[in-house]
């Protein structure tokens, strides 16, 4: 794994931070293949529930590195999007620890993660119409599904930047925390979800994420396929053993 993507693992959860507080966390395309390769082995490690996305140096990430864009570097992968996420979050849930910036493609990524904990001082924005371009990594079809779609449309426009304390009245910021406290508040918030039977937390995102796009007379048959191998699952049969025996249930993930 690259130094500029700092990765740690610990009871069931997972910590990426993108590791670049000199130039604020801009993303370029070793970064984005960096995060990529955190979130692929997030999906893939039976031991894992929940990732945490994080930047360090108290901001979370700039957007993409302009200086990389003028030399011809993508910030993002193609296929994958911004960061590697923004197309293809993980199959598992992540959340945002948001300090200081999280600007154009920064809050792209907040935006493409499950949940988001922001310090009070943290600021979201897309400014790029400021600069004569879009926010193309899918700011603009996340944000309106996170806050009422007239004050996304608002801040798109413009490009004015987004308070924290605003963005939780309006709901896209699950937590507040002081500053310098969003990712202890993450951790917390990812231990909370890290003690839940893996595969039932998995299924879970997926019911919450792809149930808005699915067709009314599919809904039952897709929310039943969803489900049905949680319900036949050795985890479920432990759960209910666990609860019974009053005893802290001992998940395989199978």
């Amino acid at each position: 794994m690259s130094d500029l993507v700092l990765t740690s693992f610990d009871d069931g959860v997972a910590v990426i931070t993108i590791n670049r507080p000199e130039a604020r966390n801009a993303v370029n395309r070793a970064v984005a293949e960096a995060v990529a390769a955190a979130v692929d082995e997030l999906d893939a490690r039976d031991d894992l529930v929940v990732g945490v996305v994080t930047g360090a140096g108290g901001t979370f990430c700039a957007g993409a590195d302009l200086k990389a864009l003028a030399a011809g570097e993508r910030s993002g992968i193609p296929g994958r999007g911004f960061c590697g996420v923004t197309e293809t979050p993980p199959a598992k849930p992540l959340i945002a620890a948001v300090e200081g910036y999280a600007l154009g493609g920064g809050t792209e990524l907040a935006l493409a993660c499950d949940l988001i904990v922001a310090a009070e001082s943290a600021r979201f924005g897309l400014p790029e119409t400021k600069r004569g371009l879009i926010a193309a990594g899918g700011g603009l079809v996340r944000m309106p599904r996170k806050i009422p779609a007239n004050i996304a449309m608002q801040y798109a426009l413009t490009g004015d930047f987004l308070d924290a304390a605003r963005a939780h009245d309006l709901g896209m910021v699950n937590e507040l925390t002081a500053t310098d406290g969003a990712l202890g508040g993450a951790l917390a918030l990812a231990r909370r979800i890290a003690v839940n039977g893996p595969l039932a937390v998995r299924a879970t995102k997926q019911i919450v994420t792809e149930s808005f796009g699915w067709p009314a007379d599919e809904t039952w048959t897709r929310n039943t396929a969803a489900c049905a191998p949680v319900f036949a699952s050795a985890d479920a049969k432990e759960g209910a053993r666990a609860f019974t025996e009053k005893r802290p249930p001992r998940w395989t993930g199978r």
